[in-house]
C-alpha cells in the first residue's frame, strides 16, 4: 500500500481544499493517507470547521474519515486558533520542538506531498 503524508502549510483556503480533496481521493483509491496541518493551514482548517462556512462539509468529511493525522500545536497557538483546534478533538503533532516531525513520517514509509 502506498503511504502518503499530505503536508498542508498554506493558509490559502483553496490550497487546503485541494489537499483535502486529494486526501479523500487517495483514500478512496486505497492509499494510506495522513494529513498534517502546519503553519497558516491550522487557521484555515479552524475556519473551515465553522458550521455554515463554504467548506464546512468538506472539512467534516475529511475529519470524520480520520484523515487529519495531526495539527501543529505551536503553529495553532501562533495563529491564534489553539482553543478552536482543541475543541475539534484533533491530535497534536509536537514531536519536533512543538511541531510535527516529518522525519517520523519518512521513517514510517510515507511519501510527503506539500500543499
Amino acid at each position: 500500500m502506498t503511504k502518503v503524508a499530505i503536508y498542508a502549510l498554506s493558509g490559502e483556503p483553496i490550497s487546503l481544499v485541494h489537499a483535502f480533496l486529494n486526501a479523500l481521493d487517495m483514500r478512496e483509491k486505497g492509499y494510506d493517507v495522513a494529513v498534517i496541518l502546519e503553519g497558516p493551514a491550522t487557521k484555515a482548517a479552524a475556519d473551515m470547521a465553522e458550521e455554515g462556512t463554504d467548506f464546512y462539509e468538506l472539512y467534516s468529511q475529511v475529519s470524520q474519515s480520520g484523515l487529519i493525522d495531526c495539527v501543529c500545536r505551536a503553529c495553532s497557538a501562533k495563529m491564534g486558533v489553539l482553543e478552536r483546534i482543541e475543541k475539534l478533538g484533533l491530535s497534536w503533532g509536537t514531536d519536533m520542538k512543538g511541531h510535527p516531525s516529518l522525519a517520523r513520517y519518512l521513517d514510517e514509509g510515507y511519501r510527503i506531498i506539500p500543499f
